[in-house]
């Protein structure tokens, strides 16, 4: 796949079809496909967020990036991601920088093992706990076409419907 100029990458926001797709996953791994990770890791700091998706700058193919902490050194690149060794559950508030304003109660794991490849394509596996595996598991959620508004409770529903219809109309006000 060819990707975009990086310069171009935006956020993507709801409903935006690009977010609902199952992600390819990547076989190339170039100067090309490190530019594009850095521009999204640049978006993720501008928008602020921790993570970032692939298909949230509407290139559905299985990368994302995070970052805990805000930190620099903390940076992360994760290439055709698979999460393994899940344990424990936790319910925490999750946003979404493709759903901005719209909060949703999410129920995740709270330790996880993440084996993916590097930008070199070098395999690579990482534990991580609490707030971390979170952040993996949103971001392979999206790499598989899932939104946090798919398993919103009842309340998340009625608390979030006019953010969602108002999300809605501005997407069909830029398609005109």
């Amino acid at each position: 796949m060819k990707l975009p100029n990086p310069d171009q990458l935006r956020i993507v926001f709801y409903p935006d079809p690009v977010l609902k797709m199952k992600c390819a996953p990547i076989t190339e791994f170039s100067p090309a496909l490190a530019e594009f990770a850095q521009r999204m890791l640049d978006l993720m700091h501008d928008a602020p967020g921790v993570g970032l998706a692939a298909p949230q700058v509407g290139v559905p193919i299985r990368l994302f990036v995070c970052n805990p902490t805000g930190e620099p050194q903390d940076d992360a690149v994760y290439v055709n991601p698979v999460l393994k060794d899940l344990e424990g559950s936790e319910e925490a508030e999750e946003g979404c920088l493709s759903l901005p304003v719209v909060s949703v109660t999410m129920r995740r794991a709270k330790k996880a093992v993440m084996q993916a490849v590097d930008l070199q394509g070098e395999v690579i596996e990482q534990a991580g706990e609490d707030l971390l595996p979170r952040i993996w598991q949103h971001e392979v959620d999206h790499l598989d076409g899932r939104l946090i508004i798919d398993n919103m409770s009842t309340s998340d529903e009625i608390t979030n419907r006019r953010l969602l219809k108002q999300l809605r109309e501005d997407y069909a006000a830029t398609r005109k």
